[in-house]
């Protein structure tokens, strides 16, 4: 564990560690899913590829090095959208993780190209709207809860910042809410977990009465609920979604979690208390897209 500044650059191990997917914790959900712990080596374009085949219907995609898309010279995501190629560095953990998650939610990494582009399309490529700077933050740092109404209590202690009293007192729980991440920067930045260490948190609701799924047809079960509310606008510029999520807290993905850990201010921080004026800048900002 370092105890790095929140604000210090991050930077992944440059080795390939399959040990990481051998224990518990924030990686076992991927190991369950793909032999990661079985490679010696970095994975591949070509063998993402495979996996992407076995897990998805997007049997014309592929992956591809990213010098493909140095040398054609299109936008990131309009070269994506039309050649039905995902760039990728190689030996990279960033764009390995954002490899997996394709894998994982193929509707939904989809959908968020096509808002990109639409987005693009209407404003231009060099001016980040605040639709865009939402889809970023949740392809980056999103960290997916899947919530039922008679849990909705968990949400709003988060959403509050009663970190102590959501992941301490109510611990149990979490072995039944089993939040996903979504945002592969997450997982990135997990090789070398930090105080500091942050996701952005979003949610989703479900009947009282489903009964969990497990392995990929979990997945797809979520990624079909996530596409769904990806074509909402006002669910994704909503200020509640998106809030910020210390993923350290999270039952099971840390090994020290005490109470004196909670009790820590300089990561689980306290809810800032809105001024009048700072509300009123954020009612405008969400009337702007």
């Amino acid at each position: 564990m370092q105890k790095s500044s929140i604000n210090s650059r991050f930077t992944a191990p440059t080795e390939w560690q399959p040990e990481l997917f051998s224990a518990s914790g924030i990686f076992s959900a991927l190991a369950a899913v793909f032999p990661l712990a079985e490679q010696i080596n970095f994975p591949s374009p070509e063998l993402l590829t495979l996996w992407l085949h076995q897990h998805t219907r997007l049997q014309n995609w592929s992956f591809v090095d990213s010098t493909v898309l140095d040398a054609d010279g299109r936008y990131y995501e309009d070269f994506i959208a039309q050649s039905q190629q995902i760039p990728m560095r190689l030996n990279n953990w960033h764009d390995l993780f954002g490899a997996l998650i394709w894998c994982l939610f193929p509707k939904s990494k989809q959908q968020m190209n096509q808002l990109h582009m639409a987005q693009i399309q209407q404003f231009g490529s060099k001016e980040r709207t605040r639709v865009r700077h939402k889809l970023t933050l949740l392809d980056e740092c999103g960290v997916l809860l899947c919530i039922k109404p008679s849990q909705r209590f968990i949400v709003d202690l988060l959403r509050d910042h009663q970190w102590t009293h959501a992941f301490y007192q109510h611990q149990s729980l979490w072995d039944e809410l089993k939040p996903i991440i979504f945002g592969h920067a997450n997982y990135e930045m997990a090789t070398r977990p930090f105080i500091g260490l942050t996701g952005k948190l979003w949610c989703i609701e479900l009947p009282e009465q489903h009964q969990p799924l497990t392995g990929i047809k979990g997945y797809n079960f979520v990624d079909d609920l996530l596409v769904k509310q990806l074509v909402q606008a006002e669910l994704l510029l909503d200020n509640q979604q998106l809030s910020p999520l210390p993923l350290l807290g999270v039952p099971g993905w840390y090994t020290q979690q005490d109470q004196a850990f909670y009790a820590d201010t300089s990561y689980f921080r306290p809810k800032r208390q809105q001024t009048n004026s700072s509300k009123a800048t954020e009612a405008s900002a969400g009337n702007k897209a």
